[in-house]
This record gives structure tokens, sequence and C-alpha cells, in this order.
């Protein structure tokens, strides 16, 4: 598993980041307008936007050790990646480890025509299988120690290739805007125009209308949970810890778009406790981890306009505050 030092301790965490006029999300079933909460007004961003901003800083920084083999692991390479085939990136394993796979049938195949008519009968036409449970157990091993995304937020690889599953370690929640946000919808211009026919059309004027969604500016904050019993499970290591802090506190320098507008990692805050099972419940220490607004009445464009505070007490970067019995509480960014 991780060549890295085991995780012994429990982690809460609260990520804090701010948008300001840009589309820190959007829902393409709203037409990319920003992700609300219809009832209260609150912005969302979802886990899974957050997870591949993380995946796309760990590519970022470990792509030369991604392909620098330690002891027959690659260790940081990411498996859910862009124009990536996951059954291919399942027969890898079955590949490095030798095994012979046969690539599973798709769930709800059809048997053929006469077979069909039986409705008793369940099976596919024909058998293909799917792995021993022990050569599963090595190709789910070997995907961990390779790919970091799959030892950190776990992976469902059981589809085509059978790699099984991992149930990952770190685990984030949606963010959700400390007040509620306003979705603005601009039109905007591009002075061309894509085919000819439409040059025609418009006698030489070459425009083109579009539209474009922005949120003025909001300031959200997601919840996050490290459990070291699963990391023991899928190898995620100290090594992979620290990594996943700096990605936390770093990945929107990185991320930069004309439509996500200014996002900006505001704050991490990182609760470590004594043991693994934990000192407190987690949702007590985040009840007093507070972003309030400094003035009620004003329209907030900055986070100059906000405060965070932990039981109405600043936390210092890198100077631990104690936060209960056997938990300490640190900002890292």
């Amino acid at each position: 598993m991780s060549l890295d030092k085991n995780l012994t301790n429990r982690y809460d965490f609260v990520l804090i980041f701010d948008v300001k006029d840009g589309n820190p999300n959007g829902d393409p079933d709203a037409g990319n307008m920003p992700r609300l909460d219809a009832e209260s007004g609150h912005g969302l961003v979802t886990d899974v936007s957050l997870k591949r901003k993380v995946r796309n800083f760990v590519g970022l920084v470990k792509e030369q050790d991604a392909h620098a083999p330690v002891d027959g692991e690659k260790r940081f390479e990411i498996y859910v990646r862009e124009k990536a085939v996951l059954n291919h990136q399942n027969q890898r394993a079955y590949s490095a480890l030798g095994l012979d796979a046969v690539e599973a049938p798709v769930e709800g195949e059809l048997l053929d025509a006469a077979e069909a008519v039986d409705t008793k009968k369940k099976k596919p036409a024909k058998e293909k299988r799917k792995g021993s449970a022990d050569e599963v157990g090595q190709a789910r091993k070997w995907m961990c120690q390779n790919f970091f995304d799959v030892r950190t937020f776990g992976a469902v690889m059981s589809t085509g290739v059978n790699c099984g599953q991992v149930r990952g370690p770190v685990q984030l929640t949606f963010a959700r805007s400390v007040e509620p946000v306003v979705a603005l919808e601009h039109t905007i211009t591009r002075m061309a125009v894509t085919k000819e026919s439409d040059a025609i059309a418009q006698d030489g004027d070459n425009r083109t209308m579009g539209r474009k969604h922005t949120v003025p500016y909001g300031v959200y904050v997601a919840h996050g949970f490290v459990s070291s019993f699963l990391a023991k499970q899928t190898g995620f290591g100290d090594e992979d810890l620290q990594l996943l802090w700096q990605a936390l506190s770093q990945m929107f320098e990185h991320d930069r778009s004309a439509a996500r507008g200014e996002m900006s990692t505001r704050g991490l805050y990182v609760f470590k406790h004594d043991g693994e099972l934990g000192n407190a419940p987690a949702h007590a220490l985040f009840d007093r981890l507070k972003v309030t607004t400094k003035k009620d009445d004003a329209v907030i464009r900055s986070f100059d306009g906000y405060t965070v505070e932990f039981d109405g007490q600043a936390v210092n970067l890198n100077q631990p505050l104690q936060a209960a019995p056997g938990v300490t509480l640190t900002r890292y960014c």
C-alpha cells in the first residue's frame, strides 16, 4: 500500500472560498446558471466540482512523479481525468499484474431474440468472467497504489474489467454560500461568426450573441472528513494528506477561466483528533466555527466584509488552537 506514514488520527476540516463576478459551478439542467438552493437562495458548489479541482492540482504538481515509479508504484496518477476511458484504466491493473481479465457484461445486456422470450432466463447469452475474488483484490490494491484519487476519494471500478470498489477515506460535502447570492445573466457579443452562411445572412456584420452567468460575490463553506480506518484500507498516508491540504489551499490559483472570475481559498481549518475514533462530534466543531458579515446592512463585494472566528477567537496560521479535549484546530491558509 502506501510508502509513507499511515494515518492514526481522525480529521475534520472546513474549506472557505469566495467567488467574484464568476460562476463557481454551473448547473447544466438550468442553462448553466450558478447552482442555487431554490428555497433559500444560497449558492451551491457540488462536491464533484471541488474534487475535480483537487484532481487537476495533483495532476499538475505531480506530473513528473506520476510517471516515475517508486518500487513499482507510480503513486500519483489520476484515475478520473479528462477524456479517460475508465475500463481501460481498470485493464491496466490486470496487465501490470499479469492477470487474464475478460471484460464484464454491461448491466442489462440483452439475450438473443429466441432466449428473450423466456423471461426465466436471467444470464447473458455468453458467460464472461469478471475475475476471481483474489484477482479483484490484487487489482484493487494496484489501483490504490497507483492512483491518488482512488485511494483518496474512492471509486467504483467494477464496470467492465473488475477492479472492485473502494470507499475513500476523504469525503467532501456540497459547499454552501454564507448568504443568499444573486445569479446575474449578461448578454455578450462576439465580433465573429462560426459559418459563412451566418456572415452572408448578416451582410458581413459578423456578430454572435451569447449569454454569460455570474455571481457578483459570494463566500462558500464546505465541510470535509478524513477517516484513518478507511485510509488504512486504501493506503492513503501522511504524504497524501499533506498533498490534499496543499491542493485545497492552492487549487483555485491554477484553475482560472473567464467563466469562474476570481475564486480564492480564504481559509482551510483542520480539526485534528488525538485518536482514530475522534474526541468530539464533527457537527459540534463545525457549528463553533462562524463565518459572519461585519455589517448586516452593507452590500458586500469582498472578503473584507466577513470575519471567521472559532468561539469568538481568531485562528492564527500554523498555530494550533485547543478546540476541545483531544482536538486541535489549525488554520492552513
